[in-house]
């Protein structure tokens, strides 16, 4: 088609990531970041198990990553030492020698912090830093913006706890580092991960078997980025703008091949209401559901001239679809996966298709060979495999030299005040993996209604009672919802679950700078009894 504008859902979630690895020149096809060649050879659950210490930023593993959440308390049970960075209460903060809960937005200011007294201590790797890393005196320079006072009044962490923190990770080699969304979902995505490769290259964690691990969601996220379902790499993450590379690929495809990255998702729905896309083809993914704001969202959809929608269900996205394809579930097709430990599994078709549908690679197959385009003719997964081995088999095995990257801090976008005196934030809840998850009958009685977790002292401040209907209000949207009062939210906080698709509602359209990535981890809202909100309608 001569376009670029191709994106997928991992944009909403670890675009930040993407976007940050990359900039540091690092080999994000491999399945963690790390100079030790002996580090690839052990199973990577095993590798987490025998780290001396854990830092968990943003994630609630146990209920997103529940079977490495499991590795992360057996790695405890060995003696790792567990630092968790979380605003609220969660479940793996009670295996944590340290729980760090700085304010939402506040992270940066945090780990650069702990970056400081590392500095300032003499800690980090200096050996490993000589040999490897670019720009430590421009880093070093950058610290002197992250006094430890002025981080206590960012963040709300003392700096007693950020220095016992910071000793913890320097002396506990093997360190790994682990993040979510609670990390990247602002509008310092990027740099919030940024932060974060700069505590593990200063302390000469990067080069262990750990590594930086980012904790993809879905079975299949880590698997579209690498084979290029993004709007600046082909596969195995090789930039579109280099000529080499795009020669490469052109010469394999037999077609001259646009020469500018493309538009990111948030960008492509931008240019849907601008005009300026006129069609939209949508795989997998319930676009009006997932991504905020929703106001924008339905805007795009509705002025898009021409849809077409393939996925196994009907979902909200599909009322908009002009055509509608059928494709075939997991379990009727062949292909792989790749997981979160960069494990290509291979999937086994189990049954036939139901009625029409097909696998998307077949469907996307036919439906190039109707347009005219060569290139197609895959008789089986076998030969789609040999065209990715043929075009990523030169990639570079590791890394030899990184480079640290200044920051500044920068307040979110979304602040409370008098009319909206709360922050919403959102976490990963066990039983809800959004839409698919309300297909599944035992997982709707696990998880029956959609909560607003709310302090108790912030209850009572707003009349809201335990179990009654409330409303949350924004500057973008209201909904409901049914309120529980938890000590485990802090006070100034209510959260939801991240994946219940009525809160993009409430979301604000700022995007962060670098990946395009949405602020949806941190909203402004005030809180009323469900009966008082009609009233003021």
């Amino acid at each position: 088609m001569g376009s670029n504008n191709i994106d997928t859902s991992v944009r909403l979630c670890h675009g930040p990531s993407i976007a940050a690895l990359h900039s540091i020149n690092s080999p994000i096809w491999q399945r963690s970041v790390r100079l030790d060649p002996e580090g690839d050879k052990g199973d990577f659950k095993d590798e987490i198990e025998k780290a001396s210490c854990i830092l968990i930023a943003g994630a609630n593993i146990t209920h997103s990553h529940p079977v490495l959440g499991l590795r992360v308390k057996k790695a405890v049970e060995n003696g790792a030492r567990l630092i968790v960075i979380n605003p609220t209460e969660i479940d793996i903060c009670r295996f944590a020698e340290i729980w760090l809960k700085p304010y939402p937005g506040t992270d940066l200011a945090l780990i650069m912090g702990m970056c400081k007294v590392v500095v300032d201590e003499e800690a980090h790797d200096n050996s490993f830093i000589e040999r490897h890393v670019d720009k430590f005196d421009d880093f070093k320079e950058s610290l002197e913006d992250f006094s430890l006072g002025r981080v206590e009044r960012i963040t709300g962490v003392s700096r007693d706890v950020v220095e016992e923190a910071a000793r913890i990770f320097a002396k506990g080699k093997p360190s790994a580092v682990l993040w979510d969304t609670g990390i990247t979902q602002y509008s310092q995505g990027t740099n919030n991960v940024l932060s974060l490769i700069n505590l593990s290259i200063l302390t000469g964690n990067i080069k262990h078997s750990s590594g930086l691990i980012p904790l993809w969601g879905q079975n299949n996220a880590l698997g579209t980025c690498d084979m290029g379902c993004l709007p600046d790499f082909y596969p195995g993450y090789q930039p579109v703008a280099d000529p080499e590379i795009r020669k490469k690929f052109e010469t394999s495809w037999g077609k001259g091949l646009n020469t500018k990255p493309g538009l990111t998702l948030t960008e492509i729905l931008d240019a849907t209401l601008e005009g300026k896309i006129k069609a939209l083809y949508i795989i997998g993914y319930d676009l009006f559901s997932g991504v905020a704001p929703s106001k924008k969202v339905k805007g795009a959809l509705e002025k898009a001239k021409f849809i077409v929608f393939q996925d196994i269900f009907y979902n909200e996205t599909a009322n908009f679809a002009h055509v509608i394809l059928p494709a075939a579930s997991f379990a009727e097709k062949e292909g792989t996966f790749t997981n979160t430990e960069r494990r290509i599994q291979k999937i086994n078709k189990a049954l036939e298709p139901v009625g029409n549908s097909l696998p998307d690679w077949q469907i996307i197959c036919d439906l190039a060979g109707r347009l005219g385009s060569n290139g197609f003719d895959f008789n089986g997964i076998e030969d789609i495999m040999s065209e990715i081995s043929s075009v990523t088999a030169d990639l570079p095995a590791q890394q030899e030299r990184f480079s640290f990257t200044p920051l500044q801090y920068k307040p979110p976008a979304e602040i409370s005040d008098i009319d909206y005196p709360l922050i919403l934030t959102t976490e990963r809840d066990l039983y809800s993996e959004g839409f698919l998850s309300k297909k599944v009958e035992g997982l709707n009685i696990l998880r029956t209604k959609e909560f607003i977790n709310i302090n108790p002292k912030d209850a009572a401040d707003f009349e809201i009672k335990d179990g009654e209907m409330a409303r949350l209000i924004s500057r973008w949207g209201e909904i409901s919802g049914e309120a529980r009062l938890t000590g485990a939210t802090p006070t100034g906080l209510i959260t939801m679950d991240l994946l219940e698709e009525k809160i993009n509602q409430l979301i604000n359209p700022v995007l962060d700078p670098i990946s395009k990535t949405p602020e949806t981890k941190i909203c402004a809202v005030r809180i009323v009894p469900q009966k008082e909100s009609q009233h003021d309608e």
